[in-house]
């Protein structure tokens, strides 16, 4: 190529680079509409029957982007195994949690063989793939933040933690031990953590997770943050909810809420920045396991965790 051709292509090269600088007068910039995040409920009955699957919460035609994401930053999926089956889960993240619904198996993985059963909690770094295998008719909630690195563009490049296993019985026991000292607060819950992130003290460096209880007749007052909760229920008796609204009134009030059951197995978004409230008008003390991207938002220091006193 000739000198001349190749101040030409440099010359069309500029042209092209100059015409994508766009400019927005800033007030009318500067709170973008974004696509927005509704309450939205996904049942049991999605896991219960059918094939070995995986059944993803796919909202990317509501969010506007063009990969599977149930949030911005996060994906959730119900993982259905049929006794005796095994299925590959195989994803770019830097994070995975799955909680196991029912059944019992094993998922096998680069770094060992981590054994299960229903009402187990386990988290997965940057493996490049798992092998789940059931020994009974199993269900799985999985919420892994792919989301957020395909946004991003990126590849993890590092594994930041090593498999954690929170069993049925840790977390059961540690959420008994809290119960008397956390009486008459607004919570009664246990935040699972990481030692490699003392400074959020989260799940993992981006999932945040509560193993919250709330007990039969009680009413936790409204809360907001800036995170996105992905709220699964693992049990409940008749008549539990939450109510969510983008206002409270002047007495602490949710103004024209939602309502999301809690149903065992189903799962429902909060979005974030809303006033939520959860209330359980049965005499079955009710169980509710959030994830959410808190870790991400608390490490830029944005939660900003408000509750009604």
């Amino acid at each position: 190529m000739n000198r001349m051709n190749v101040e030409q292509v440099q010359q069309v090269a500029q042209q092209q680079w100059e015409q994508q600088a766009d400019f927005k007068e800033y007030m009318s910039a500067v709170n973008p509409p974004m696509p927005k995040i509704e309450v939205i409920s996904y049942p049991n009955e999605l896991h219960e029957t059918g094939e070995t699957r995986v059944i993803p919460f796919d909202l990317s035609a509501e969010l506007n982007i063009r990969y599977p994401a149930t949030s911005p930053n996060l994906l959730a999926n119900f993982i259905r195994i049929c006794s005796g089956e095994t299925i590959k889960t195989d994803v770019k993240a830097t994070s995975q949690m799955f909680y196991v619904i029912r059944g019992a198996g094993k998922t096998q993985m680069k770094h060992g063989t981590i054994e299960w059963k229903a009402g187990d909690l386990f988290t997965l770094p940057s493996v490049p793939d798992a092998l789940h295998h059931a020994s009974e008719d199993t269900a799985i909630y999985w919420v892994h933040d792919s989301p957020l690195l395909n946004y991003l563009g990126v590849q993890p490049s590092e594994e930041k933690f090593t498999p954690v296993l929170y069993t049925k019985e840790r977390l059961d026991n540690e959420l008994n031990s809290v119960r008397q000292e956390a009486e008459g607060r607004n919570r009664t819950g246990i935040l699972l953590a990481n030692p490699n992130f003392p400074l959020t003290m989260t799940l993992t460096h981006t999932l945040w997770s509560l193993y919250n209880a709330l007990p039969a007749g009680v009413t936790q007052k409204p809360h907001r943050h800036n995170s996105i909760a992905l709220d699964y229920c693992v049990h409940a008796g008749p008549e539990t909810y939450t109510l969510i609204g983008k206002e409270i009134d002047d007495e602490g009030n949710i103004i024209d809420p939602i309502k999301a059951m809690w149903t065992p197995g189903s799962m429902f978004i909060t979005p974030p920045g809303w006033w939520h409230s959860h209330h359980n008008d049965s005499d079955e003390d009710a169980i509710v396991l959030p994830i959410q991207d808190a870790g991400l938002i608390m490490n830029m220091q944005v939660l900003d965790f408000k509750y009604v006193r």
